[in-house]
C-alpha cells in the first residue's frame, strides 16, 4: 500500500501537511500514499503532503482498510486508551504517537460525575505543529469510542520538550535512526 499511486474514486477533503488547512482534492487527482496506518492516511499530491481521515477515506478506493485495535476481552479502560492511541498516526512520520513519545500521560477517572473521564497530556514534535488541533481532535474521538467513556480531556504539554531520545526503540528502528 506505501508508496501505491491511486486515482481518486471522488472528491476528498483533505488536511494540508504541516499546516493542517482544509482542501479538497477533485475526482481523478493522482495521488501516491505514504501512509497507511491507523484510519487515516497520508499522501501526496502534485509535490505537496495531504492527510486524509476516515470519514474521506473512501475516496481512494479498495487502497486502504481501516484498523482497528486488537483489545483483550475485559481490558481495563486505561489499557483500552493505550491500544486507542496506538491507532493514532503522525501523518509526516509513520509511526504512531505513543511510539514517537507524544503521550505523556493517560489518567482515567472511573468516578467522574457525568461519566468516566480520560485525561490525556502529550505533546507534538514540534510546538508550532499545524497539525495538533488535528491529532488532538482524532486522540478525542478514538478514546470516546471506549464504552463508558463520556468525557475525554486532551491537554498539550511542551515541557518537557520533544526530543528523538522519547521515542521507543521500535520507532527508532521504523526510523533509521539505531
Amino acid at each position: 500500500m506505501r508508496g501505491e499511486q491511486v486515482v481518486l474514486a471522488k472528491d476528498c477533503n483533505a488536511l494540508m501537511v504541516p499546516s493542517g488547512m482544509p482542501v479538497l482534492l477533485p475526482q481523478g487527482t493522482k495521488v501516491v500514499i505514504t501512509q497507511a496506518l491507523g484510519d487515516s492516511c497520508s499522501i501526496v499530491s502534485g509535490g505537496q503532503l495531504f492527510r486524509v481521515d476516515s470519514e474521506n477515506i473512501a475516496a481512494l478506493g479498495d487502497a486502504f482498510a481501516v484498523r482497528k485495535p486488537d483489545i483483550p476481552a475485559g481490558a481495563d479502560i486505561e489499557t483500552q486508551a493505550w491500544a486507542w492511541l496506538k491507532t493514532v498516526y503522525d501523518p509526516e512520520i509513520p509511526v504512531c504517537i505513543v511510539d514517537l513519545g507524544l503521550i505523556y500521560s493517560v489518567m482515567v477517572d472511573e468516578n467522574a460525575e457525568n461519566g468516566v473521564k480520560v485525561h490525556v497530556i502529550m505533546t507534538l514534535t514540534s510546538p508550532g505543529c499545524g497539525m495538533g488541533p488535528i491529532l488532538q481532535e482524532e486522540v478525542m474521538r478514538k478514546l470516546h469510542q471506549i464504552a463508558n467513556v463520556k468525557q475525554v480531556q486532551v491537554e498539550l504539554a511542551f515541557d518537557p520538550p520533544w526530543s528523538q531520545d522519547m521515542m521507543s526503540e521500535a520507532a527508532q528502528l521504523e526510523l533509521g535512526l539505531l
